[in-house]
């Protein structure tokens, strides 16, 4: 295994998927000679060259466009977003065409795109810095990915390029210099949560950012002697509804901890159906940390503040546990 942060996770995997499959071709704005906005496919031009490796213009709805027409054809394209937020640009292509195109063929055109996307608070202000891995929810035919860690976005990159169905993989620009060892090869398979860290007191569920957030709090607790259980989904679409049963029915008390607002949110959606599963297991209300009903400020005070803290995500359990 060797050591390499989140940011070289994403080359890494790229790499190795390309030298697998010659199928396999990458496209987005700067993704080429630059190696992209954030350096995540930095030196893959070098190695693959622009028939593989391909500089678009700066058009979202031309990237996702060209993807589904290269995926229609038997290619696995591979497409990046640069900021997660101009996905609304070509939302109606992704929720409209990608995500029904094999529905609508009975199966006989799939859909093998990877959708990368630079996703939540990272100092680039509102419009360029919102988690907007809820958009998608509702959209059924679309996978959504959201890994934490170095090991979990190589394996579960792999995994999404190899799958037959569109997968949307948030990258979180706060993690891109986290470091941790990683397993080459490695696949992890697309709707399997983790269980992070196991504990008997109360479930704390989370992703990207604020899965470290809960692993912050957890540690707190433990001095407490309060033994929390810390779930990583690591995937949106579909959702391992059995693992966090599973910990509900140990721990018997739930917080969710979330980067973006609560209306419409992944969080909401995951209490409703454990509530729905386990509601003679709760000893207490489920509690939902999520952050403020606004915008991202481009302040970065402003911005740390608007994300939940690992002190917030200590408050709702406090609570739980006193209920």
């Amino acid at each position: 295994m060797t050591v390499i942060t989140y940011r070289s996770a994403i080359a890494t995997a790229l790499g190795d998927m390309m030298e697998e499959d010659p199928d396999i071709f990458l496209l987005g704005e700067d993704i080429g000679a630059a190696g992209g906005a954030f350096k995540a496919t930095e030196g893959l031009f070098a190695r693959f060259g622009p028939e593989r490796v391909l500089d678009t213009p700066i058009s979202e709805q031309a990237i996702i466009g060209a993807a589904i027409g290269a995926a229609a054809m038997g290619l696995k394209p591979v497409a990046e977003i640069m900021f997660a937020d101009f996905a609304a640009v070509c939302f109606d292509q992704i929720v409209n065409e990608l995500a029904k195109y094999r529905y609508m063929t009975a199966g006989q055109v799939s859909m093998p795109v990877t959708i990368r996307l630079g996703n939540g608070a990272g100092g680039f202000g509102a419009q360029h810095s919102q988690p907007v891995e809820n958009w998608f929810l509702n959209v059924p035919g679309l996978k959504i990915v959201v890994p934490a860690t170095p090991s979990d976005l190589y394996g579960l990159l792999c995994a999404s390029i190899e799958d037959e169905n569109p997968v949307l993989v948030f990258e979180h620009r706060r993690l891109l210099n986290l470091k941790e060892e990683v397993p080459r090869q490695s696949r992890i398979p697309i709707g399997q949560a983790a269980v992070v860290r196991e504990g008997s007191d109360v479930t704390i569920i989370a992703t990207q950012l604020m899965r470290h957030h809960a692993i912050e709090a957890a540690d707190e607790l433990a001095r407490e002697g309060v033994m929390a259980e810390v779930i990583d989904l690591r995937t949106l679409r579909p959702i391992d509804i059995d693992t966090l049963s599973a910990s509900l029915d140990k721990t018997h008390r739930l917080v969710v901890a979330q980067e973006a607002s609560s209306l419409g949110s992944w969080g909401s959606s995951v209490i409703a159906e454990l509530v729905s599963e386990c509601f003679e297991s709760l000893d207490a209300p489920p509690y939902l940390v999520s952050a403020d009903d606004a915008p991202v400020a481009y302040s970065a005070p402003l911005e740390d503040a608007w994300i939940p803290s690992s002190s917030r995500v200590l408050g709702a359990v406090r609570a739980t546990l006193d209920y």
